[in-house]
């Protein structure tokens, strides 16, 4: 009789994980505040018989599953946080928290972790040490940074990491990957324009920071085009400018936020050169003064070659070779577990989201209003994570 594959036995598994995906996604938590969804990761590991700590990075929780004598060790991570945005999807099981949901899907990645985590510690075959990291605080709130400082990795040592992401770009079944740099960098900044209050009707009495912040803005998306080498890739946008609350009063202040991605490190750092030199610049022009609050948040992301070679014969063995792309394209979005993976290589995957004939051929996009996960990608997430451990700690290896 042939043993039943992992994806075998998570199929069986999957209404029962399909309730807790759903549940969770019924009681989203912004980062830093996901105690309902820690706690019910730990009771989860300790009922599956792995070894739980929790608190680590404020809310994160790691599970240790050791199997043999084998001395090494991987660690596979999902995020828990939700976004501050108000649902709209109309499901039965949508947000109860106004103005907070799951539009990222992070709590399909959580139930991912959780279901292959049962998985291992049932039927696992391997020699050595899981890791099972649950992150908090991942939309650019610093959870990685948070758990690594908290001695994530002296604690918990890992050879590899990986982890993944969902993609509503990609029918579900599919998975794909970039070998080497393959996600963004990302800081945001706060620039404060300070000028001078006056009548709307007496303009030549104040200094106007509104319009100041306009010339701020403008001036600012010249660095990329004129400071940045056409070959590689750079973004600055400028999504908040706030001044004043009157029609008929010029404010004291006004204020630009925004974010800038960058593939490389370097080219973020001379993007935050530029700013602080062209923000000051401009509003001394009008007699008024720029103060730069410019916030390195994620680093970019890269793939390392032998950890992707890992992860892509996982996949490959759960949906077969002509399923699993290696072209992907460069994401300009960025992922906090970048920081982690900077101090052990690692992998980043993206797992298809969207059923045949859903929304066309794209499905509803992440951070959106509308966006939903797939609950059908959950065994196909968590039967790769099974066939990576399995293959990256095996038996005969001690």
């Amino acid at each position: 009789m042939t043993k039943p594959t992992p994806l075998d036995t998570l199929r069986q598994w999957h209404p029962e994980f399909t309730a807790l995906r759903q549940d969770i996604h019924a009681h989203p938590e912004i980062g830093f505040t996901e105690t309902r969804t820690a706690a019910i990761v730990a009771a989860k590991l300790k009922e599956y018989g792995i070894e739980v700590h929790t608190g680590i990075g404020g809310t994160g929780v790691v599970g240790v599953l050791r199997r043999g004598n084998g001395q090494a060790s991987i660690g596979i991570r999902a995020d828990m946080d939700a976004l501050p945005i108000h649902e709209e999807t109309g499901k039965p099981y949508s947000s109860i928290v106004p103005g907070v949901m799951h539009a990222c899907g992070h709590d399909g990645h959580t139930t991912i972790l959780l279901a292959a985590a049962r998985y291992l510690a049932q039927h696992g075959d391997f020699n050595g040490t899981v890791n099972f990291i649950f992150q908090p605080a991942e939309e650019g709130l610093g959870g990685a940074l948070a758990m690594l400082k908290d001695g994530l990795l002296e604690r918990f040592p890992c050879n590899f990491v990986y982890g993944l992401h969902n993609s509503p770009g990609m029918a579900l079944g599919k998975f794909a990957i970039r070998p080497g740099p393959a996600m963004a960098s990302g800081a945001f900044f706060d620039i404060t324009i300070r000028g001078r209050g006056a009548h709307g009707a007496l303009p030549e009495m104040g200094i106007d920071p509104v319009l100041v912040a306009c010339h701020v803005n403008t001036a600012l998306q010249s660095i990329v085009s004129r400071n940045v080498p056409p070959a590689e890739t750079a973004v600055v946008s400028v999504t908040v400018i706030q001044g004043g609350d009157a029609y008929n009063v010029i404010p004291d202040s006004a204020v630009l936020r925004g974010t800038v991605r960058t593939a490389l490190r370097s080219t973020m750092e001379l993007l935050e050169a530029a700013m602080r030199r062209i923000a000051p610049g401009v509003a001394a022009g009008f007699g008024a003064t720029a103060e730069v609050d410019f916030r390195f948040i994620f680093a970019p992301l890269v793939n390392d070659a032998q950890a992707t070679d890992d992860i892509v014969a996982a996949a490959r063995a759960v949906v077969g070779e002509e399923n699993v792309s290696t072209t992907n394209g460069f994401i300009m979005a960025s992922e906090d577990f970048s920081f982690v993976m900077e101090k052990a290589p690692g992998a980043y995957i993206n797992l298809g989201n969207v059923a045949p004939g859903e929304a066309g051929a794209t499905g509803v996009q992440v951070h959106n209003p509308g966006y939903d996960f797939n609950d059908e990608a959950i065994p196909l997430g968590a039967a790769m994570f099974c066939e990576l451990t399995q293959r990256k700690l095996p038996k005969d290896f001690a």
